[in-house]
């Protein structure tokens, strides 16, 4: 379903995610969709996937604009095959690189919390994002940035060694930015 980007641009939620957001006084327009769909804005094709996260119906998103492709991969712990499939012919890779099990292992957490973070549905260590890197990163990759990196648990000097590291394994050399958490990042350009 393709629709024009008019003045009032509503959010997108699927259909399960909708009715447990809390808008308070100040609810913006909304449209469902189920998870996997791909709806059309404008000129911008917008895939869902389905992501392992505990949230309701947590999705990552695949954009196709002028046979440019870009992902986004965050709150998940662990990729399976499906969100693989999904990332492949990436052009730009936003990946989550979220923790340092070591890091978050002594750090400041609740033992409930840690175990929620390093569980399959929790998010994703830079071993973890590596072990993508070095096997799976589409080869026509062009930028793959390292986000949702937790402030107490990571570093971005071990998120960009561990990433540097499985790139040169691979023998791929997109341009690797790090996210740092707390700011904003730059514009990116293709």
């Amino acid at each position: 379903m393709m629709r024009a980007l008019g003045s009032k641009v509503p959010v997108f939620l699927t259909h399960l995610t909708a009715p447990k957001i809390e808008w308070g006084n100040g609810q913006p327009a909304v449209e469902t969709f189920q998870a996997g769909a791909t709806i059309g804005l404008g000129g911008l094709s917008v895939a869902s996937f389905t992501i392992p996260h505990d949230a309701e119906d947590p999705v990552g998103y695949a954009v196709t604009v002028e046979g440019i492709k870009i992902s986004i991969a965050t709150d998940l712990g662990y990729i399976p095959d499906s969100v693989k499939f999904h990332l492949r012919g990436s052009h730009f890779l936003l990946l989550e690189s979220n923790h340092h099990p070591d890091l978050l292992k002594v750090g400041p957490y609740p033992w409930h919390i840690k175990q929620r973070i390093l569980s399959r549905k929790g998010h994703l260590s830079n071993e973890a994002a590596c072990e993508y890197i070095a096997a799976d990163l589409p080869a026509e990759n062009q930028m793959l940035v390292l986000g949702h990196l937790s402030e107490q648990n990571n570093t971005i000097w071990e998120a960009e060694l561990s990433a540097v590291q499985a790139l040169e394994k691979r023998g791929l050399s997109p341009r690797l930015v790090v996210a740092e958490p707390r700011k904003q990042s730059e514009i990116f350009q293709l």
